[in-house]
C-alpha cells in the first residue's frame, strides 16, 4: 500500500500540513517545552526535557519493526535548491543508504495560497517507506526541536511519521509541542492514559471528550 492509499483509507480528507491537531477528531496535543526562560541555552534543563519528552513519545508509539512513512514537506519559494535539501534531511537521518532508493517526491500546491502568489510558491513532498529501526530518530527529533531555539543542527521543515502498523501520525512541530493522530481512539488510548500529564492544558477539554 502506498501513502496515498493509506491516507485515503485511514485518514480520509486529512491534509499533511499544520495544524494537524485541529484537522482531525482523534488527536492529542502534547506539551514538550515547560518553564522556558530567555536565558536557557543549548545544554539547559529546558531543552533537555524537551528532547526527553519527544523521544519518549516516539519510542512508545513506534516499535522497531513498525512500517513507517517518513514524510517531509519542503516549501519552494522559487529560490531553494530543494533536491540538495532533500538529500540532507534523508541521508543524514536514515541509517542504511540503500533504503533511500525508496524515496519518492511529488509537487503539491503551497499550503497557504492566500499568503502568496500561488503560481510562484509550491511544496515538494518527499516520502520514504521504511521501518522505525531505519531512522536515526533521536538525532532527528532533536534537530526538529532545535529549530525555533536557534540551536544546531536544526530542521525547519514539517516532518511527519505515519505509522501504517499502528495507524497513527506523529509530528513534533518545535520545542513547544507535538501532535498525535490516530484512525480511532483505541489506537492511542494507552498513550492518552500513560502520558496524560504531558497533554497541553489549553486543548485538554477537547482531548478528554474523545477518550472519555
Amino acid at each position: 500500500m502506498n501513502i496515498t492509499e493509506f491516507m485515503n483509507q485511514k485518514f480520509p480528507g486529512l491534509e499533511l500540513e499544520p495544524p494537524l491537531f485541529y484537522n482531525w477528531d482523534v488527536a492529542i496535543r502534547f506539551e514538550l517545552g515547560v518553564d522556558y526562560r530567555k536565558t536557557d541555552g543549548e545544554n539547559s534543563v529546558y531543552i533537555n526535557n524537551v528532547y526527553i519528552r519527544a523521544i519518549t513519545l516516539f519510542k512508545t508509539l513506534h516499535l522497531p519493526e513498525d512500517e513507517i512513512f517518513m514524510v517531509v514537506n519542503v516549501n519552494d519559494f522559487g529560490n531553494r535548491k530543494v533536491f540538495s535539501h532533500r538529500l540532507k534531511v534523508f541521508s543524514k537521518y536514515i541509517k542504511e543508504k540503500h533504503v533511500l532508493y525508496k524515496l519518492q517526491q511529488v509537487t503539491i500546491p503551497y499550503g497557504f495560497p492566500e499568503d502568496v502568489e500561488e503560481e510562484k510558491y509550491k511544496t515538494h513532498r518527499f516520502s520514504l517507506k521504511c521501518k522505525t529501526s531505519d531512522i536515526k530518530y533521536i538525532s532527528l527529533l532533536k534537530a526538529i526541536c532545535n529549530h525555533d531555539m536557534g540551536f544546531k543542527p536544526s530542521i525547519s521543515y514539517d516532518v511527519f511519521f505515519i505509522n501504517t502498523t499502528k495507524e497513527t501520525i506523529f509530528r513534533v512541530y518545535d520545542d513547544r509541542g507535538s501532535d498525535l493522530l490516530a484512525s480511532s481512539p483505541d489506537k492511542i488510548s494507552h498513550i492518552y492514559e500513560q502520558y496524560n500529564g504531558w497533554i497541553l492544558d489549553y486543548d485538554r477539554e477537547l482531548i478528554d471528550e474523545v477518550f472519555k
